[in-house]
């Protein structure tokens, strides 16, 4: 990332998103594994140029 979209800052973070607002597979149930969402964000503007998924691997089907 070189700059900020929205207000062209170079200065960014990164934070984690838990609890409720964690990512669950598309046909969730009670026990479905879940991640939490990493947001990559301007340090001026708040601006969130990307986010993805801490732990991909727990979408993977099971082996049988």
């Amino acid at each position: 990332m070189s700059e900020c979209p929205k207000c062209k800052s170079r200065e960014f973070s990164k934070g984690i998103q838990i609890g409720h607002a964690a990512v669950h597979p598309e046909n969730f149930h009670v026990f479905s594994p879940a991640s939490e969402l990493i947001h990559v964000f301007c340090l001026n503007c708040g601006f969130i140029l990307e986010s993805y998924i801490k732990h991909p691997k727990k979408f993977r089907p099971k082996e049988q």
